[in-house]
């Protein structure tokens, strides 16, 4: 597995997504299944594991502690703080300083280890400057706590102020063929501020895989939620999966493989980190790292792809009313 730069971080070029093994998007899993599958994704070359306390909420950190124990010093552990999980709240944004301190021990407990290497503030939390957001995190910095700082859904804005007062490493947003908002709103200030991009949902929930198709209906759930995904927007938007997967097949891989190739193709410091439940998804998404894109048919699927007109947002009112504009 190649590896990338995130700021000063390190990490393997995919990672993995722990959030859909709490059942997010649906089902019941075993935590020895997805103990497994963490520690199959290492011995794949997967570094970079991604959790948060709200997944769950505090599960995901569990199962990644323990799963990763073994290997701690091998790999790179990111999660969150942000929402209020230790008031009980945890649909409530919550940055202040000491929540951030109080959340940061529970998830060193959880994850069995005495550093988070990229510590994520979730949300922007409008009640809390975010230089006091920052400051307590360089705090946790400089006491050997926390190694990076991160932030997640935050504006070209957010990300300035925080990195004034302690350098950001990487910014996690949604991303991917379905949803290109970061390319305009971000990019230029990463590139700007040597940050690096973790894009998450980066095949679309599925969409980008061909598991959806324009007869798939979600009548609950996640997805039930989500205005890209009514009949009339998976009606509307086929012409996307339909020309990855012409795309897929001319490069002889799986279209999720074709859609995290584009996504590694866009500037070297992106680290996508697709979420599974499946051993045989993840052997497919780790080989991603291997399909290349030439400039020359990277211009050639664009030219394709500026001829599709995407309709429905990402996301439901709520969850959008708490992104950072």
């Amino acid at each position: 597995m190649p590896r990338r730069m995130l700021g000063s971080l390190e990490v393997s070029a995919i990672g993995l997504g722990c959030l859909p093994m709490v059942g997010y998007y649906g089902g019941s899993y075993e935590k020895k299944d997805m103990i497994a599958l963490i520690r199959r994704a290492f011995e794949s070359g997967v570094t970079f594991f991604d959790t948060a306390e709200v997944y769950g909420p505090h599960t995901s950190e569990e199962w990644v502690g323990e799963a990763l124990a073994p290997v701690r010093n091998q790999v790179k552990i990111a999660t969150k703080f942000g929402f209020g999980v230790e008031e009980k709240q945890p649909t409530a944004l919550n940055s202040r300083p000491d929540h951030i301190r109080r959340a940061v021990e529970g998830s060193l407990k959880r994850l069995r280890t005495d550093h988070i290497d990229l510590l994520y503030q979730h949300r922007v939390d409008p009640q809390v400057p975010m230089e006091d957001v920052a400051g307590t995190v360089k705090d946790l910095i400089q006491e050997g706590k926390v190694l990076h700082f991160g932030l997640s859904e935050a504006s070209a804005a957010s990300i300035r102020r925080a990195h004034a007062v302690q350098p950001v490493s990487a910014v996690q947003s949604e991303y991917s063929l379905l949803w290109r908002e970061p390319e305009t709103r971000i990019f230029p200030t990463l590139r700007e501020l040597g940050i690096g991009f973790v894009p998450y949902c980066p095949l679309g929930r599925g969409f980008l895989t061909g598991a959806i198709n324009e007869h798939s209906r979600f009548a609950a759930g996640r997805l039930s939620t989500l205005p890209q995904f009514t009949p009339e927007a998976l009606k509307h938007n086929m012409p996307l999966p339909n020309l990855i997967r012409t795309w897929a097949t001319r490069k002889g891989c799986a279209m999720s493989q074709f859609a995290l190739a584009w996504l590694l193709a866009q500037a070297p410091w992106i680290a996508p980190i697709p979420g599974t439940t499946n051993p045989a998804h993840l052997d497919e998404l780790c080989g991603a790292a291997a399909v290349s894109l030439s400039p020359a048919e990277l211009r050639e699927f664009e030219a394709d792809y500026a001829e599709i007109r995407l309709m429905g947002h990402r996301a439901d009112p709520f969850t959008e009313s708490q992104i950072d504009k």
